[in-house]
């Protein structure tokens, strides 16, 4: 079986799925590169090189091997690439393809009243609702936004992204986070409104006058650095924070170790958010916006970690708290958050169930996992996601 896979450019979030599909198919599996890496991710520590990847190819530079490849492997992966027209002459010519998304409508489902938008969907997906394609769905609202422009019926797949999983010997991770008293918090990622890294300053200002023993690793950088940094000092909380800058992945993970808590804060503009996949990898016990497009296929609330309220800062501090004050708490939900990532949310099990399923897809068959990724992705109202989630029922 021959499997290639096509998207902008391969990251380190890509490539231990990417290893993982080489590692089983050799030189049956081929990742295809369609554009350099932007300058902002290669300063954030992104950068690969890819020439020690025997299974990359760069569309920009070898074309006519791409197009080849495309045309003639078994199954193509289509992620986000930028280039239609390379993803349209598969379909046209009726081959198995999968193709991985993110949120169609991701600041409301409202958009799709669009006719263009509407038009431009049904050429791109919905015409090929009884095609050989899929969709595997990168976050937990994809379905319900691809099942409005009626595509891809039941062929919506879960999936996700599936950065390096370190399993750790028994103990070793409860040796990491030391036991001082002080809950250790860590927050990653780029300091942008999206991802809302002020509600760490907001919490540490309530836990700081509750007389709580806390630090917060603030990991990344961005428009709103001298924002945040000035609020900290304005608040005298300066003992209480340190602010590590850009940092290579290899070295968050380093900081996602030591600390016993992790914040997602990013709201409904985050189409995954893979620093979730490394912090419960880490042990850390995670109180996330259930907003994000990972959270509810990762979270299962009160049992590996905590999600929140559509964004509410109020909801938010109640579940910090609660970890705060019950270090018993947070060792058993970072305990289950790591066991999850382990046992089926890792790039070896998802690389063994999609070239499985592939198997199956090549024959004409849909056969999905019972549960994980390439599972059937529910149909959910973003509005109803929340009660979901907290019930246990997605």
């Amino acid at each position: 079986m021959t499997v290639t896979f096509v998207s902008n450019y391969i990251n380190h979030h890509q490539i231990p799925f990417s290893d993982a599909c080489y590692e089983k198919l050799g030189e049956g599996y081929h990742f295809i590169q369609t554009e350099p890496m932007e300058t902002e991710r290669v300063a954030m520590g992104w950068s690969v090189d890819i020439d020690k990847l025997p299974y990359v190819r760069c569309w920009y530079k070898q074309e006519k091997e791409c197009r080849e490849l495309i045309m003639e492997s078994d199954i193509v992966i289509f992620g986000w690439t930028g280039r239609e027209d390379i993803i349209s002459e598969r379909l046209e010519a009726g081959k198995p393809t999968i193709r991985v998304s993110e949120r169609l409508y991701r600041e409301g489902q409202w958009k799709a009243i669009s006719p263009r938008g509407l038009l431009r969907k049904y050429k791109e997906h919905t015409k090929y609702r009884k095609a050989p394609v899929c969709l595997l769905c990168a976050g937990a609202y994809v379905a319900s936004d691809f099942h409005i422009i009626r595509a891809y019926p039941d062929k919506l797949l879960r999936f996700g992204y599936f950065p390096e999983t370190v399993i750790y010997t028994e103990g070793e991770l409860e040796k990491l986070k030391e036991d001082t008293g002080r809950a250790d918090i860590v927050w990653a990622g780029r300091f942008m409104p999206l991802k809302h890294p002020e509600y760490a300053v907001r919490i540490a200002e309530e836990l700081k006058n509750e007389n709580k023993s806390f630090h917060i690793h603030m990991v990344g950088s961005g428009e709103m650095d001298e924002e945040l940094k000035r609020r900290v000092t304005e608040n005298d909380l300066e003992e209480y924070f340190t602010f590590y800058g850009y940092t290579e992945p290899k070295n968050v993970r380093k900081i996602m170790e030591k600390c016993h808590i992790h914040l997602f804060t990013s709201n409904y503009l985050e189409g995954w958010g893979a620093v979730v996949n490394e912090a419960m990898n880490s042990g850390c016990a995670v109180v996330a916006n259930v907003e994000a497009g990972a959270v509810p296929f990762l979270i299962k609330h009160g049992e590996n970690g905590l999600v929140y309220r559509n964004g509410s800062y109020e909801d938010f501090s109640v579940q910090v708290k609660k970890l705060v004050e019950n270090p018993e708490l947070r060792k058993k939900l970072g305990k289950e958050a790591y066991n999850t990532i382990v046992g089926k949310w890792n790039a070896e099990y998802a690389a063994k169930e999609l070239l499985r399923f592939c198997g199956d897809f090549i024959d004409g068959k849909v056969i999905p996992a019972k549960e994980g990724p390439l599972s059937p992705a529910p149909v959910i109202a973003p509005g109803k996601m929340y009660e979901k989630v907290i019930r246990h029922k997605l």
